[in-house]
């Protein structure tokens, strides 16, 4: 019970803080939203370090999961879902962490990590990025996309990559480049948040077979 409990202060923290600042810059309804999602990466080392095991995290993700699709039915918890475009990112994010867990969990836990923090951190930090500074933009399925944060997604994914891959391996290749590249590339198709299901789960199948197998 103390593990869980720790793992619910950590989530209410995260929440706490995202209604706090909407309450000082109600304006920025996206950079709330994306504070949930960068701020919910480091749940899974956590909940390893405190040495969860595989059901009990399934069984927790998906009674998360079921309340993320109550709330987007219902909007009980409104910041959660507050976005200016109609997005199903959420629900995606919740599945795609609850098929990382069932495939990863005891088999490649680097695997999971790289796949859970490029879309949590690459796409969340690709998306403030971009918001914040004007550069290129282009439109793909109706989503805009922008040069800067494109690159952020790629550099980042590659810093995760590298340094994940290097603590695993003690030494850099290309694989690490290719995957990186694969994240940045399947981030681009954003249609109705589709990418928080198909970039870690990509992510995470290329890092277990090319760089742990």
């Amino acid at each position: 019970m103390i593990k869980f409990a720790i793992i619910l202060l950590y989530l209410f923290s995260i929440f706490f803080i995202s209604i706090v600042f909407k309450k000082i810059n109600q304006n920025s309804r996206e950079f709330v939203r994306k504070i949930i999602h960068i701020g919910i990466g480091p749940l899974i080392p956590i909940a390893q370090f405190l040495r969860i095991n595989q059901n009990s995290a399934l069984i927790f993700t998906g009674i998360v999961s079921l309340v993320v699709l109550i709330n987007y039915i219902y909007k009980l918890f409104p910041t959660i879902e507050d976005v200016e475009r109609k997005s199903y990112g959420t629900i995606f994010y919740c599945l795609s962490l609850f098929i990382l867990i069932w495939l990863f969990w005891d088999k490649d836990q680097n695997a999971l990590i790289a796949g859970f923090f490029i879309m949590t951190f690459g796409d969340g930090l690709a998306g403030l990025i971009g918001k914040s500074f004007n550069s290129k933009i282009w439109i793909i399925f109706k989503q805009k996309k922008s040069l800067f944060g494109t690159l952020t997604m790629f550099l980042t994914s590659l810093i995760i990559i590298c340094s994940i891959g290097y603590a695993q391996q003690n030494s850099l290749n290309l694989n690490y480049f290719a995957i990186a590249l694969l994240a940045t590339l399947l981030e681009q198709f954003s249609i109705l948040g589709i990418d928080n299901f198909i970039v870690p789960i990509s992510s995470a199948l290329c890092f277990n077979f090319f760089v742990t197998n």
